[in-house]
């Protein structure tokens, strides 16, 4: 790639990609643990989303998508298998109301069936999100401000 006309490992190129931009992009997407980045310069727009054991990349002005790494560790295999409260649907996890509010849970928390557990933004709405269940928060198993899918595990519950 780097022999063709025109290519100068610049994103500013007709067509071009720059692949260490792209390997950059997602290493800053590891290490602040997002789930997706979109950014668009000119005519080129680069959105990289982490999907379950897989990374997808979408490009802009006709260009084919690199393989993206799959994303390495996984969790460490749990001693026991517990419930979850799952998303109810696509957007960002939301732990507190608002940056300055205390979390709605914490590990340890005792929740039952009433009791908001966090918020998941949808297309500029935010909605509450019950436990629908009763028991003591065991594991938190997504972070703040995170994007989340439909059925993600959310929140680890240890039954009564």
């Amino acid at each position: 790639m780097a022999d063709e006309p025109g290519h100068d490992g610049n994103e500013g190129g007709t067509g071009s990609v720059d692949i260490e931009a792209i390997r950059q992009l997602l290493d800053l997407m590891h290490e602040h643990g997002l789930a997706e980045l979109e950014i668009e310069q000119g005519d080129m727009a680069v959105r990289l989303r982490k999907g379950g054991t897989e990374a997808a990349a979408a490009f802009g002005a006709g260009v084919p998508a690199p393989a993206a790494p799959a994303p390495s560790g996984a969790e460490p295999p749990e001693e026991e298998p517990l419930p979850t409260i799952n998303s109810p649907m696509v957007g960002t996890y939301y732990s507190a109301a608002s940056p300055e509010a205390d979390a709605y849970v914490q590990v340890g928390d005792h929740v039952d069936d009433d009791t908001v557990v966090c918020m998941i933004e949808a297309m500029k709405v935010f909605n509450e999100i019950r436990a629908e269940t009763t028991g003591t928060i065991e594991r938190i198993l997504v972070q703040n401000a995170q994007a989340v899918e439909f059925g993600q595990p959310l929140f680890a519950v240890r039954p009564d």
